[in-house]
């Protein structure tokens, strides 16, 4: 039987591109440092799914803690259709691979992501479940 949601990955811009990265989807807000436009091998840049920057500002800065920022990135995410459209638009692809530049990709943005779009290809309702909850904060 085949599955109904694709392979979803997780890594930092600055990891080579591997031929099995699917769609590759930079989700970061900024474009990474170092980095000119054209030396990303990215299929799309998706700015509407990231945090907005006052947010992943507090988060940076400690004014925030991992789950209060986790909590109010899963709110603009659920809030705003043009991210949720974004997110139904990357189920069409058997393997996603979302980029950052952050330094520990499973901690942060896109393990919020990854939960999401899991959830939304099984038909869950979205919500904040022990997956990410679970991640281990000292990384």
């Amino acid at each position: 039987m085949s599955q109904t949601y694709p392979e979803i990955y997780l890594k930092r811009v600055y990891d080579p591109a591997e031929r099995g990265d699917g769609y590759r989807v930079l989700a970061d807000r900024l474009w990474p440092r170092g980095i000119k436009k054209t030396d990303l091998k990215h299929d799309v840049w998706l700015r509407e799914i990231c945090p907005p920057n006052e947010l992943r500002k507090a988060w940076h800065n400690a004014e925030i803690d991992y789950q209060r920022f986790q909590t109010r990135y899963l709110e603009m995410l659920t809030q705003r259709e043009e991210a949720h459209a974004a997110l139904e638009d990357l189920l069409n692809h058997e393997v996603v691979t979302l980029l950052t530049a952050a330094k520990n990709p499973q901690k942060g943005h896109l393990a919020v992501l990854k939960q999401v779009l899991m959830q939304l290809a099984t038909g869950q309702k979205i919500s904040l479940s022990s997956s990410i909850c679970y991640l281990d904060m000292d990384d």
